[in-house]
């Protein structure tokens, strides 16, 4: 693992999970299973192989369930951040856990994805591409027409330098943004501390050209409806499902 930029990562946890319902009616988006094993555990279990020393997870929708199956881990510090009263959405969400994050750059992960590092390791590419003067965010991109359990029109173009273009209403891009990047604390500081978007926050980057994607080709897996799982638990039944 190259020398850690990082050692915090977020994990937001706090979504409704609507379409993966009726599963979700019971149980949070983040203890879903698959394969035998809970969404949120296969990022954790990234986090701690790569020797990160805190991770932050917020929530929200039945949030005593998340924070009980996180009580049972000890091979990392855990923080939760209590949204209970008021879901904060993905960049509010962040904001108000920037205080556990420390000053560094940090990851953040989406609960519905999973990343299978077969033929390449995420975390350890984002690292790689980093450059602190040029970057304000780095986002984990995944080719659309390599991703199991997506069937949208991506979400980005990418220049020759690796600094990414938003694709525009009607148009497909041929990259998807894979829920993990690494991001600066500090940008978030012009923000207020209500509900938002991480997408105002991409907004703001790509018109100041700080905003950089690295591509991944590993296996990369969204799980935000039930046709999503039900591919997440056929590819799993021919894959082991560690890393």
């Amino acid at each position: 693992m190259t020398k850690l930029i990082a050692n915090k990562a977020m994990i937001l946890a706090a979504g409704l999970g609507r379409r993966l319902q009726p599963i979700t009616i019971n149980t949070p988006k983040p203890l879903v299973m698959v394969a035998g094993k809970p969404i949120i555990d296969y990022a954790i279990d990234h986090f701690v192989k790569a020797g990160l020393e805190r991770l932050v997870v917020n929530v929200h929708y039945l949030a005593d369930q998340v924070i009980e199956y996180l009580d049972d881990r000890d091979d990392i510090e855990i923080i939760v951040s209590d949204e209970t009263n008021q879901i904060l959405d993905t960049g509010g969400g962040i904001k108000k856990a920037l205080p556990f994050l420390g000053n560094k750059p940090f990851f953040t992960c989406n609960s519905d994805i999973i990343w299978h590092d077969k033929y390449e390791e995420a975390l350890e590419g984002l690292l790689s591409a980093w450059k602190d003067n040029n970057m304000d965010a780095l986002l984990l991109l995944k080719p659309t027409d390599s991703a199991f359990g997506y069937n949208g029109k991506g979400d980005f173009f990418m220049e020759p330098n690796g600094m990414v273009i938003r694709k525009n209403a009607g148009e497909s891009a041929p990259f998807v943004f894979a829920g993990l990047q690494l991001i600066k604390p500090n940008i978030f500081e012009e923000y207020p501390e209500e509900p938002f978007s991480l997408n105002k926050v991409f907004d703001k980057l790509l018109s100041r050209e700080r905003l950089f994607g690295f591509v991944y080709n590993g296996n990369w897996l969204h799980i935000g409806d039930i046709d999503g799982l039900k591919i997440a638990e056929n590819y799993f039944g021919g894959h082991s499902n560690s890393r």
